[in-house]
């Protein structure tokens, strides 16, 4: 099988942005329920959409903390996030192979491209489908089959790529091959659980699975 097209998850896939949001959804938990949450309860809370996450929370507050946690956010972005090692030179040689790319998010697109302008990588990515292009957000396979459609390719042609469980399900749930990424906060066997077609050990990985070849 020729790999026609890539399709990224973007936080904690291309760029580490889990301190980021770990800090991002603390500052929102202590103003609103002080006391009650720390960083390590966080964690569950990377993947989901933001209102997926808040109305379990507090349904009678879903807004107020989404406008909360973004302000935050947005304020100390580019001091946070940190590179993965080989991401960016990976995408280059991608581009350069002339595989497509494209991120495949439950982010709000302005968002994403604030974190493919820290890594350099914009003119790398013909489309960002974000939250605010869907209506379901993955797991439902709406994000991922409007990026087929906008790129005009088959199912078989493309990879869903990322480090949660919301990624693999959702590439699964769209008819798409799929591969976890080993360094996820979450872990590599946490993502093993969701049968991802491959396991990416480096970013790298995707070089050897582009040309057809077994990892």
């Amino acid at each position: 099988m020729m790999v026609k097209a890539l399709l990224f998850d973007f936080d904690g896939t291309l760029l580490n942005t889990n301190e980021l949001i770990i800090e991002s959804f603390m500052h929102v938990l202590e103003d609103k329920f002080p006391g009650q949450y720390s960083p390590k309860d966080c964690i569950k809370f990377l993947g989901p959409s933001l209102r997926e996450t808040f109305v379990e929370i507090a349904p009678d507050a879903v807004d107020e903390m989404i406008d909360s946690y973004r302000q935050w956010n947005i304020q100390h972005h580019d001091q946070l996030v940190t590179q993965y090692d080989g991401v960016v030179s990976t995408l280059e040689e991608l581009y350069a192979q002339e595989i497509r790319l494209a991120i495949v998010s439950t982010k709000r697109s302005e968002m994403i491209e604030q974190g493919l302008n820290v890594l350099g990588v914009r003119h790398l990515f013909e489309h960002i489908i974000g939250f605010d292009h869907v209506q379901h957000v993955k797991p439902h396979p709406e994000p991922i089959l409007l990026a087929l459609e906008k790129m005009q390719l088959a199912k078989e042609d493309v990879i869903m790529i990322g480090d949660n469980s919301h990624d693999i399900e959702a590439g699964h749930n769209a008819g798409v091959k799929t591969a976890g990424v080993a360094w996820a906060f979450k872990g590599e066997d946490y993502l093993q659980q969701f049968s991802p077609t491959y396991m990416l050990q480096h970013m790298t990985d995707l070089l050897t699975i582009v040309k057809g070849q077994s990892l």
